[in-house]
């Protein structure tokens, strides 16, 4: 089971940062194939499976993600125009330009970059209703997405307002975010390396499943040009004295 390449790129850098999960996990997970040939030689490989997904707030390995886009359901696609340079981290600040929370800041908690959301910390909430048991439940305040585009923008730490910005270099080529009314750098906050494995990569502690840099640069095979039968001969010092019969090719 393989996603199309084409999948897998709409799954955006920032929204799995987090989760620290690879690609073929996520491929695995997301795949839907209704249909695969045999695995024999005479059959060519071939498979039917579900080649568009509506993405949401729902992460693709989750049973929620699997949920909204089961086959029975014809969910109304979307198509989001792909920013290139991402300007949105976990941990910026960002002021909202619509809603009921206008002028309000806050801080990004976490990014959908497949639908340009981020979702701000305790603001843009909306109620609803979450069910306990059979016969009671409780209404929570949801914080809801907002559209990086057009509903928010980052606060220039310097003057504490909200300020377009542009992406620059640095003179020894480093990239970073500038304020386009005052002209100061945005530092990107250091909770965007954060993961749900560690908050720092440096203050990261190996556990006993954890394969270690020693593990990792130990050689435990070598290739050779040799059989099994010769590399176990070898090893046990046995000497191939048999003399093997004429043979004829026909």
């Amino acid at each position: 089971m393989r996603l199309t390449s084409s999948l897998l790129k709409r799954m955006g850098e920032w929204s799995k940062k987090y989760a620290n999960l690879p690609d073929s996990y996520i491929e695995r997970a997301m795949a839907q194939v209704y249909w695969k040939t045999p695995n024999k030689p005479n059959y060519l490989p071939r498979t039917i499976e579900k080649k568009r997904f509506r993405f949401s707030i729902h992460r693709p390995w989750t049973y929620a993600f699997q949920r909204d886009n089961e086959p029975r359901k014809f969910p109304k696609f979307i198509h989001v125009e792909p920013i290139k340079d991402w300007s949105f981290f976990r941990g910026d600040r960002v002021e909202i330009l619509v809603g009921k929370d206008k002028g309000k800041q806050g801080i990004v908690k976490e990014i959908y970059q497949e639908r340009n959301w981020v979702i701000v910390e305790g603001l843009n909430t909306k109620l609803e209703y979450q069910k306990m048991d059979k016969k009671s439940g409780i209404y929570m305040q949801q914080e809801q997405p907002l559209l990086v585009t057009s509903q928010v923008q980052l606060v220039d730490p310097s003057n504490m307002e909200a300020t377009p910005i542009e992406w620059r270099f640095t003179e020894d080529g480093q990239r970073i975010r500038v304020s386009m009314k005052s002209g100061r750098i945005i530092p990107i906050p250091v909770t965007s390396q954060e993961t749900i494995d560690y908050k720092f990569r440096q203050l990261y502690q190996e556990q006993t499943k954890d394969t270690t840099k020693a593990d990792v640069e130990k050689i435990t095979f070598e290739p050779a040009l040799k059989t099994f039968e010769m590399d176990i001969m070898e090893k046990m010092g046995i000497k191939e004295d048999r003399v093997p019969k004429k043979f004829y090719w026909y």
